[in-house]
């Protein structure tokens, strides 16, 4: 087709202010890469932000899903924070997440049953220890082949990549089968997925507790006691601080009573349907207050993103039309979930520093953006080139006739299309989880790793997604509908 001669200046600019506003939005979200001092200095002044799972039974979680977050870590740092003189906040990420998100100032301190080694030493300032346990190996109970650590080898074990108990497994020789906790590990076990999981005893015996299952089986116990201690940036210079209110906790009897209250009780676990039930309300406010939102916003800025990109890449400054083909390239040629982890966790190394729901929105906005230009450039193309003509012997310039013949033809070409992306989005913010967002699917996974019911809460889930998605497939029926009075007939 054949434009304005000046669609190329034109479309620079749409394109500079869509990325003008874009860079706003990350800048807008953005604090100073926060160095460590060597005194008692906090991400946030007088409170020590703490970085924990909230899905690791009974170290870290919300009962039932739904209660505050509690647990054995939760309630020492709380006392020790207290001791300081500092407010503690939590911040929950799934394991594997919470190291990078350390390096990346995101939180002060993690309280997630850290086991001490010396390779962590030597990269983190690590506390003296608070509580000791022993590693052991968990097999299927009808499975007699493991006695002890060394018959892991050759063996698939489920174990989170960066915990100590992956170590163990892979030192064994066992084959390593990557999880994000110990929830996931158990029932891939259960299922006869994996041959084993290594992981914490007291942790095991809180799930055999609990669960009352006779599926699994303690088969081997390590030789060697496993410390947990709490995990800082190197030179932070709150260690020290830390370790004195450790032992005077240990010294006023207070670490013993709050191992009493979480390893010497019994508990029973709930019904799947108390659970499901207990949780309606809680996963349907995840979904009003973040998935939501989360994709409303990320989908309009997405949109003006993809309408300057589809115009630049008209154009025909090959330099302009060439930055367009290679944002698409970029875009459509990364993972979601990498572009999420670059935003988050590898812009701090630049000094940027960007907030949960902005850096998810950011994400997903040029994720968007990549994708739906391209929709929208051969939208604007399928219109007939007799339309522009015809616009131009009225007197009609470029802008003009793009905003009232053109883009009013082409949106119902792109309607479908762009409403499958939409649809696509909506899924697609289950990733944020993984960058310290809570919205839908992070509730369930909140719900199930305390209960430990995954299909009678996932499928919760879904069933909100897809009730979302009927109504979403709705609107642009009714969208179409509404446009086709733009059709010749």
């Amino acid at each position: 087709m054949t434009c304005s001669p000046s669609l190329g200046r034109r479309a620079v600019g749409l394109l500079l202010i869509v990325l003008a506003a874009t860079a706003s939005l990350v800048i807008g979200g953005a604090t100073p890469k926060a160095h460590a001092a060597p005194t008692l200095s906090t991400v946030e002044p007088g409170v020590l932000t703490v970085g924990t799972e909230g899905t690791y039974t009974p170290f870290s979680y919300h009962e039932n899903g739904t209660g505050p977050l509690t647990g054995f870590d939760v309630d020492v740092i709380t006392d020790v924070a207290k001791k300081l003189g500092l407010r503690v906040k939590f911040v929950e990420a799934s394991f594997d997440s919470l190291f990078p998100a350390l390096e990346a100032g995101r939180f002060d301190l993690i309280a997630n049953q850290i086991s001490y080694s010396a390779e962590r030493a030597a990269k983190y300032d690590l506390s003296d220890p608070y509580v000791e346990s022993a590693s052991v190996v968990v097999a299927r109970s009808g499975d007699d082949s493991i006695r002890s650590v060394d018959d892991l080898r050759g063996k698939t074990a489920a174990q989170s990549l960066s915990s100590n108990y992956a170590e163990i497994a892979k030192a064994a020789g066992a084959v390593i089968e990557p999880v994000p906790g110990f929830d996931q590990a158990i029932t891939l076990l259960r299922q006869g997925r994996v041959q084993a999981t290594v992981n914490d005893e007291l942790t095991v015996k809180d799930y055999l507790t609990r669960k009352k299952d006779k599926s699994v089986k303690i088969a081997a116990t390590t030789s060697d006691k496993s410390r947990q201690v709490f995990a800082a940036r190197k030179n932070s210079g709150l260690i020290p601080a830390i370790n004195t209110e450790i032992a005077a906790l240990r010294d006023d009897g207070t670490l013993d009573r709050t191992y009493a209250k979480y390893f010497d009780a019994t508990a029973t676990a709930p019904s799947a349907w108390s659970v499901v039930r207990s949780n309606l309300v809680p996963l349907l406010k995840s979904a009003i207050t973040g998935t939501i939102p989360l994709t409303a916003i990320s989908f309009v800025i997405g949109l003006a993103i993809a309408l300057g990109v589809a115009l630049a890449r008209m154009s025909k400054r090959r330099i302009v039309s060439s930055v367009a083909r290679l944002y698409i390239s970029i875009i459509r040629g990364t993972p979601l979930l990498v572009q999420l982890f670059i935003i988050f966790y590898a812009l701090p190394e630049l000094g940027i520093v960007v907030s949960p729901f902005p850096a998810a929105i950011v994400a997903f906005s040029l994720n968007v953006g990549g994708y739906a230009a391209e929709i929208i450039r051969a939208a604007i193309e399928s219109v007939p080139k007799g339309q522009w003509e015809a616009a131009s012997t009225i007197g009609m310039n470029y802008t003009t006739t793009l905003r009232r013949i053109i883009l009013p033809q082409a949106t119902r070409t792109a309607v479908p299309p762009l409403s499958n992306t939409l649809i696509s989005l909506v899924k697609d913010t289950s990733l944020a989880s993984t960058i310290l967002v809570t919205e839908m699917f992070r509730q369930a996974q909140i719900a199930a790793a305390s209960t430990f019911d995954y299909l009678a809460l996932y499928s919760t889930a879904a069933l909100y997604y897809w009730v979302i998605c009927l109504v979403l497939s709705f609107g642009q029926s009714r969208f179409e509908d509404r446009l086709r009075k733009y059709v010749a007939t």
